[in-house]
């Protein structure tokens, strides 16, 4: 197995053990007392006034709450380990450092969500910059992961070097 594959693991596992700490983190810090019904969950602190607060939302949905509703629990863990384990094997096979990067980052936010949905039924948000409305979505590490690693998913493929077919090369097919 390639040495690049293993830099895909590791940054999967930090990915996972941030997912998981600042949850667990997030969930040991609410005080009852400064708790604020909200219609999804509830707002427990307010970091930045008007721009970031920490908001508990259990989101039955894909990343960012996106198709929730309840029901698919077991369905979209399953299909995350899936992914997870598709792209463990895709990073024994890619070679370029971007690649390598949004591989590990994507297989950690799916984990990471994977292991909420098996423990909790659910995953758990928190990260909540709704005030801005700018972004009306409250997430978590993992949620953000696997969108930068789709992001850099994209951003290889567009700079990736493409070897330009050759008359030759058409020749040949023919």
């Amino acid at each position: 197995m390639p040495r690049t594959a293993y830099v895909a693991y590791a940054l999967a596992i930090v990915v996972i053990l941030l997912d998981q700490w600042t949850k667990y983190t997030v969930l040991g810090s609410v005080d009852a007392s400064d708790i604020v019904l909200i219609p999804d969950g509830y707002r427990f602190a307010t970091i930045i006034p008007g721009l970031f607060d920490l908001t508990m939302v259990r989101n039955t949905g894909v990343s960012f709450g996106l198709f929730g509703g309840g029901g698919a629990r077991w369905a979209l863990a399953v299909f995350s380990i899936i992914v997870a384990g598709g792209l463990i094997w895709w990073a024994t096979r890619a070679d370029r450092p971007l690649l390598i990067g949004a591989i590990g980052l994507v297989i950690g936010g799916a984990i990471g969500n994977a292991i909420d949905r098996i423990r909790f039924g659910y995953v758990i948000d928190f990260l909540d910059f709704s005030d801005t409305g700018l972004f009306p979505w409250v997430f978590n590490i993992a949620d953000s992961a696997i969108s930068v690693g789709v992001v850099l998913l994209v951003l290889d493929s567009l700079m990736s070097e493409r070897k330009p077919a050759t008359v030759g090369d058409a020749n040949e097919k023919a």
